[in-house]
C-alpha cells in the first residue's frame, strides 16, 4: 500500500491523494490498491494503482497508475452524434449542415405531382439549359436545380413550429392585435399548401417584418388600424378660498351675524 500511495503522489502530488479505499486481486501476485482522488473537479472518481511480483521476484513493482470513477462518481453524460444534438440556432456564419439522403423532411421531387408527375420530370430532363418548360411545376424546379423538396412531414413539421411560436394566434403580440394578419395589406401568403395558413410580413416597423407569421396573427402595426383616441380624465377643482354656510347645533345660519373683517368697514 506504501508502495502504491508514493507511486502515485509523484504523479499527482499529495494533495490530491486521499484515503486508502481498499484492494482488489487482479491476479496471480496482481493487485490495484485504491484511494481517494481529492481534486474537486473529479468528485467521488479514485485513483487505482496496480503493483506486481514477478515470479521468483521478491520485490514489488508498479505497473499501472490511472484515474477511474467510483461507485458513486460525478459523470459526464453519454455520447451523443452531433447530427443528433443539433439544435435550431445552433448554425453560424461558415458552417456546413447538408441534409443527409434519408432524411425524412425531403423527398424526391417526381413523388409530389401525383400521376402526372413522371411527365413533369421528363420535361425537365428534356428542357434545354437555361429553359424552363411552360407545363408543370415539377419541371420548373429541376430546371432550377432543384431535385429533392419537403415532404408532407418536412411540411407539417415547419407549420406546426410556425404556428405554436411567437409568431403564431397565441402569442401575446397576436392577442393584444386590433385584427388579424390574414386582413393586413402588408401580409404576403406564401406558395403551396403553407401558403393557406402563412405568409410573410411585409411591414418595416412590424416586430415580425420578414418573418413568417400566421394568418390569424396580428400585431398593432396592422394597416388598417384605426389609432383609438384617448379619452383625457378632467381632474376635480378644488376650491380652497370659498366656504359653505351650515347649520350649528342649537344656532341658524339666519341668526348668525356676520361682521365685517376690517374695523372700519361700512
Amino acid at each position: 500500500m506504501d508502495l502504491a500511495r508514493d507511486a502515485i503522489v509523484a504523479v499527482v502530488g499529495a494533495a490530491n491523494v486521499g484515503e486508502h479505499r481498499g484492494v482488489q486481486a487482479d491476479g496471480e501476485r496482481i493487485v490495484t490498491h485504491f484511494f481517494d482522488c481529492e481534486d474537486p473537479a473529479y468528485s467521488g472518481w479514485r485513483w487505482a494503482v496496480t503493483v506486481v511480483r514477478a515470479p521468483r521476484a521478491k520485490a514489488v513493482t508498479v505497473s499501472e497508475t490511472v484515474l477511474l470513477p467510483g461507485p458513486g462518481s460525478l459523470l459526464a453524460p453519454d455520447w451523443v452524434p452531433w447530427h443528433d444534438r443539433l439544435r435550431p440556432g445552433d448554425l453560424g456564419v461558415g458552417d456546413l449542415l447538408p441534409a443527409p439522403p434519408d432524411d425524412e423532411r425531403l423527398v424526391p421531387l417526381v413523388v409530389l405531382e401525383g400521376d402526372d408527375a413522371v411527365t413533369d420530370w421528363q420535361l425537365g430532363q428534356d428542357a434545354e439549359v437555361g429553359e424552363v418548360p411552360e407545363v408543370g411545376e415539377a419541371a420548373e424546379l429541376l430546371a432550377s436545380g432543384r431535385s429533392r423538396v419537403l415532404s408532407a412531414i418536412g411540411r407539417d413539421g415547419a407549420a406546426s413550429r410556425w404556428y405554436a411560436g411567437e409568431h403564431g394566434p397565441r402569442s401575446p403580440l397576436a392577442h393584444a392585435a386590433p385584427a388579424h394578419c390574414l386582413s393586413c395589406g402588408f401580409f404576403v401568403p406564401l406558395s403551396g399548401e403553407l401558403g393557406l395558413v402563412f405568409g410573410a410580413c411585409a411591414n418595416a416597423y412590424a416586430p415580425d417584418d420578414g418573418r413568417v407569421v400566421s394568418a390569424d396573427h396580428g400585431c398593432g402595426a396592422h394597416s388598417e388600424a384605426a389609432a383609438e383616441t384617448i379619452a383625457r380624465a378632467i381632474l376635480p377643482v378644488i376650491d380652497e378660498f370659498g366656504y359653505d354656510l351650515v347649520d350649528l347645533p342649537g344656532v341658524s345660519v339666519e341668526e348668525t351675524v356676520f361682521e365685517p373683517l376690517s374695523r372700519g368697514a361700512d
